[in-house]
């Protein structure tokens, strides 16, 4: 095996080479030396400049003579038929034209790749068995009885838990009031009243929110019976705008595994409009475009933008 990789490389030049590179480097680090030391000391000024002038050429043609020497050893090395047992496919890199079919060099990125997709096909199916929704063949064929539909457990929080997150929400922001209500049991209905601006109906499911609604700070947020409105929109454009963005807001916040995160961070999102008429347009300086003011709020810089200037 070693013979037939040796085939087509001259040992003696190769040997030769290594030697040549040694003697490169040593010239090198005589050149940096001889500059890290400078002129030495002499009785004269002009003697000592000779001096180091005479040393510093030296050295640098020593560093060209070695350098042309190890180019010379170097066309003499030759290259292996086969550097490294690859099978057939080694066979492509010894293509003559390999600049018009370039295989050789495209079957190794191929190669790379995969091993890319495979590594992040592994993680992302290690994450996907962490979510208790993931259905298996085994619990669902191991009775024929039918079983009780579980609730999943990322989906079932305290409600004394979900209080307290809110409770902590609300006292991070002092200009939002948040009002928990529930109408059917467990799950919540948050009632959130920025400043004089605008009123929001959150409606949750656990610490997950299903819903939003916004509507302006006079209007009725109260259906004929006395219940929470969640359905009925805004009366004005401008809120139905911001309902819509909001909306847009609940796809970008998911995180299933930190609800609590989520909640906050819409929320903080969700605070950014404490000045929605008094806030400019980042990108054309106006506050009304087409009578409405700046509606969307950046996800990262909660800055705010006309719906035709975000894009």
């Amino acid at each position: 095996m070693a013979d037939a990789m040796n085939v087509g490389v001259n040992l003696e030049a190769f040997s030769q080479a290594i030697s040549a590179i040694q003697a490169l480097r040593s010239s090198v680090t005589r050149v940096f030396d001889s500059l890290k030391d400078g002129m030495k000391n002499k009785e004269t000024l002009e003697g000592r400049e000779k001096v180091f002038i005479t040393e510093f050429q030296d050295n640098l043609q020593s560093v060209n003579r070695d350098l042309n020497e190890l180019e010379r050893l170097s066309t003499l090395v030759g290259r292996p038929s086969e550097s490294h047992p690859l099978h057939n496919s080694g066979l492509l890199s010894l293509d003559p034209v390999q600049d018009k079919t370039p295989l050789y060099s495209q079957l190794l990125q191929a190669y790379k790749w995969s091993n890319k997709l495979q590594y992040h096909a592994g993680l992302a199916s290690s994450l996907l068995n962490q979510q208790s929704l993931k259905r298996s063949a085994n619990q669902m064929g191991a009775s024929a009885k039918r079983r009780p539909k579980v609730q999943p457990s990322t989906l079932v929080l305290p409600p004394q838990y979900v209080d307290d997150v809110i409770s902590r929400i609300g006292r991070m922001f002092p200009d939002m009031a948040i009002e928990l209500f529930r109408p059917n049991g467990t799950s919540a209905v948050l009632l959130v009243t920025l400043g004089k601006v605008l009123k929001t109906i959150v409606v949750m499911r656990s610490l997950f929110i299903d819903r939003t609604i916004v509507r302006g700070f006079n209007e009725n947020v109260y259906s004929e019976d006395g219940k929470l409105d969640i359905w009925s929109k805004s009366n004005y454009q401008v809120f139905q705008k911001v309902t819509d963005h909001a909306t847009t807001a609940l796809l970008h916040y998911q995180l299933p595994q930190m609800p609590d995160v989520v909640v906050r961070s819409f929320m903080t999102w969700l605070r950014s409009y404490i000045k929605l008429f008094q806030t400019p347009c980042q990108r054309c300086g106006k506050f009304l475009q087409e009578g409405l003011p700046p509606t969307w709020r950046d996800f990262r810089t909660l800055e705010a933008f006309h719906d035709t200037c975000r894009q």
